[in-house]
């Protein structure tokens, strides 16, 4: 009540609002009453919910304004701050702040005329006990005032890192998947730690092209492919786009070129690998997990 006059005072003056308000069943309040309540000391509630609202404004803020409820819980325990799951709750629908919501993704690959013999090596298993043990690729479209552009993602599922990416204005081969998988090799090194290591992807033109098999083949990395038109089989790499697109790209109605949309994808895949709070690593980022497991290898004792 205290807070509706506040919002209308202005414009009807307290003591009518008062007079207004016990002729109803809204509840009754003098404006003697609403004075001394103004005049009254905040609660320490109050004071620091007015501390807190400001940190999740600014936590919210920095993660591209996509965390929901949950993710933002362990985004404020982990700035130190002792804080309820419901109390975020409250305080986020208080500052009208929620999370981004998914919606469907379109087809962007055709499969590929050629026949494909490479087989299915994961079996819709995404599961990696090591970095650069299992990659998935996919590609994905971005509407700009031209039409349209593609980018192309590979990720490591053990530590959900994006390796490798790249923005093109076409989807040929060489322009797109391929530079991709280039800077995964790049990004993860020449060959270190990469023994074993499985590329699965779709079966689209794109990845079946002999120029992307024969830069696996020199690279040591085993191709694996799943069922032609079921997304189920690439699953963590259709994930990663409808993320991708929910968190950045729904953020603005049409991209201006393929140059705006490279630069905020190099800043997207930034915070991703180092800052975004993954619920699947148990709400860490993909460069802890990725030191976690470098300090468990370097901390194992030799054998002799």
């Amino acid at each position: 009540m205290i807070r509706f006059i506040d919002e209308h005072r202005d414009q009807f003056g307290v003591e009518a609002i008062c007079r207004v308000l016990s002729a109803t069943e809204c509840g009754f309040i003098t404006s003697r009453g609403y004075r001394a309540a103004k005049r009254r000391p905040a609660s320490e509630r109050a004071l620091r919910d007015v501390l807190l609202l400001e940190e999740l404004k600014r936590i919210h803020a920095e993660n591209y304004s996509v965390y929901g409820v949950r993710k933002m819980h362990h985004a404020m325990r982990r700035a130190g701050w002792e804080i309820g799951r419901d109390q975020v709750a409250r305080l986020m629908r208080e500052a009208g702040l929620e999370g981004v919501r998914r919606g469907r993704k379109p087809v962007t690959t055709k499969p590929a005329r050629e026949p494909d013999a490479r087989p299915d090596l994961v079996e819709r298993k995404f599961i990696a006990e090591r970095p650069n043990q299992l990659w998935v690729a996919d590609i994905t479209y971005v509407r700009i005032l031209t039409g349209f552009c593609y980018v192309a993602f590979i990720t490591d599922v053990c530590s959900r890192k994006i390796v490798g990416w790249a923005v093109s204005a076409s989807l040929h081969t060489a322009g797109l998947p391929l530079l991709a998988l280039e800077h995964a090799l790049l990004s993860t090194g020449a060959s270190r730690g990469r023994q074993g290591l499985i590329h699965h992807s779709d079966r689209p033109a794109q990845y079946v092209n002999l120029a992307y098999s024969d830069a696996l083949i020199t690279a040591g990395v085993s191709a694996s492919v799943g069922t032609v038109g079921d997304s189920f089989d690439n699953a963590l790499a259709e994930s990663v786009n409808g993320l991708y697109t929910a968190e950045l790209i729904h953020a603005k109605r049409l991209w201006e070129s393929v140059e705006a949309v490279e630069l905020a994808t190099m800043g997207w895949v930034h915070w991703w690998n180092t800052s975004r709070l993954h619920e699947a690593l148990g709400y860490r980022t993909p460069a802890e997990v990725e030191a976690a497991y470098t300090h468990d290898q370097d901390s194992a004792p030799v054998a002799s």
